[in-house]
């Protein structure tokens, strides 16, 4: 995305939406400092919380003479983080504009926490990865590119921070934008709909360009940070007429007469609900209306066809929902149902395999091994799993898949695995959520991997998916 197509498209309609967006980057590169910026700068801090961080602030001398504040301070909340001036774990953060409500959350940046940042990401519409303008592309940096690019995250903005430490060089802002361009295209992020790329001048500490245009920066002709993230569709918007519906099934509801007693001294017809039965989750792809046709999936059972008879959110009975909505639906059809079970739209989904092809973020210091026993969770279902071998991991110099039998941790990798109960797997690359999955080590309830599902070679005849 270029920065004249995204100034010209501030110009349209802004959307409402609620916005997920994460900030990423390398040790001292600013990240606390420009999320507290933009808490600041947009209203959204508290005047208590205001005088406390100064305080702070003041007491350990930060700001000199200009009685500035340590703006790291009002997302840094574990003690060791504001000892050490570093972030250890993943900080969220709500605020809105008048223009849209956002959850941030604010990732770590040291190699050893790189965990964080895919759990950060994962639900990331956006993700902000800064730059130290002295530093230009770290190998922090590459790694974390390489993540967004295997968690297929749909926006990256690189805010090139502490832009006026060089003297708002317009200079070493370009030479770092060529360099981060050069790095995408290698990773292929802002082509064949990967993600959208922008790279943006900032000062988190000054606030140039963070949520207001700098006058410092007259070279740079884009929307300050705020701006783009008031913009930017968020996923579910750009995924919402490309994917079928799914459902992971988290809940039965069958009260038979067993309703709150609240809710009935509130008017509930408890002989209406006598023979209720229905099916609570979350819509994680897609949209249904009343009257649709469903596939149920269930390990051990044919796919079965029925329809959809109503959808409730709330006490109230709704047509159709879409994702990301949490809802219960009603089948035409008295079907054993359980939690795990999915609910899909007739006719777009495969049958269930118990072969996993994946591209796995390990996230564990217990290495991988081929031949280990493992959990897999995917969607509201948990199965066992062998790891039938390890095939590569990624080389982040070149970004090459080389030889591997083994993974360490932030290594990202390719492995096959076979699970103990099919499973309906589909493409990350097609269906971001339900294309996604959990590695969880049985022994003590710890997650290993951020696992992505990858199309089946089909090598082998036994092996193939069926379709």
């Amino acid at each position: 995305m270029s920065t004249e197509t995204l100034a010209a498209g501030l110009e349209t309609a802004l959307p409402t939406t609620l916005f997920r967006f994460a900030t990423a980057g390398s040790v001292d590169d600013g990240k606390s400092t420009l999320v507290g910026r933009l808490l600041h700068d947009s209203k959204a801090i508290l005047a208590d919380t205001l005088d406390a961080v100064a305080r702070t602030s003041a007491d350990r001398g930060f700001g000199g003479d200009k009685g500035g504040i340590d703006l790291a301070l009002l997302t840094d909340g574990l003690r060791a983080e504001r000892e050490q001036g570093i972030t250890i774990d993943v900080a969220y953060r709500y605020f809105a504009t008048d223009r849209r409500s956002f959850i941030l959350a604010d990732c770590p940046g040291h190699v050893q926490y790189t965990k964080n940042t895919v759990t950060g990401a994962s639900t990331a519409d956006a993700v902000v990865v800064l730059i130290d303008a002295r530093k230009g592309v770290l190998e922090q940096t590459r790694r974390h590119l390489s993540v967004l690019q295997l968690l297929r995250v749909a926006h990256v903005i690189v805010a090139v921070n502490k832009i006026d430490l060089v003297d708002f060089s317009e200079q070493v802002f370009r030479d770092i934008e060529t360099d981060v361009q050069k790095v995408a295209r290698e990773l292929g992020l802002g082509s064949d709909g990967v993600a959208d790329l922008l790279v943006v001048p900032v000062s988190a500490l000054d606030g140039d360009n963070v949520v207001d245009r700098s006058e410092r920066t007259p070279w740079y002709t884009g929307p300050a940070l705020l701006e783009v993230l008031e913009t930017l569709p968020a996923a579910d918007e750009l995924e919402a007429e490309l994917e079928s519906f799914r459902f992971p099934v988290q809940l039965v509801i069958r009260p038979q007469g067993a309703l709150a007693p609240d809710a009935v001294a509130g008017g509930l017809d408890v002989e209406a609900y006598r023979d209720y039965r229905a099916y609570a989750g979350q819509i994680t792809e897609g949209s249904v209306k009343v009257g649709d046709e469903v596939t149920v999936l269930s390990p051990g059972h044919e796919p079965r066809i029925t329809r959809i008879i109503g959808i409730d959110f709330a006490g109230k009975e709704l047509q159709e929902a879409a994702a990301p909505q949490s809802v219960a639906v009603r089948l035409a059809d008295e079907i054993d149902i359980a939690r795990g079970d999915t609910i899909a739209a007739a006719g777009t989904v495969r049958e269930s395999t118990a072969d996993l092809y994946a591209s796995l973020a390990w996230l564990s210091p217990k290495p991988l091994r081929e031949g280990q026993k493992v959990l897999v969770k995917h969607g509201t279902r948990t199965v066992q799993a062998l790891v039938r071998n390890v095939t590569g991991k990624l080389d982040l110099a070149t970004f090459n898949v080389e030889p591997a039998s083994s993974l360490e941790l932030n290594d990202i990798g390719h492995a096959q695995l076979r699970l103990a109960a099919p499973l309906p797997l589909e493409n990350y690359l097609h269906h971001r959520r339900t294309g996604a999955f959990l590695v969880i080590d049985p022994m003590d309830g710890n997650t290993l991997a951020a696992g992505l599902v990858k199309d089946h070679p089909g090598d082998h005849e036994d092996e193939r998916y069926v379709i």
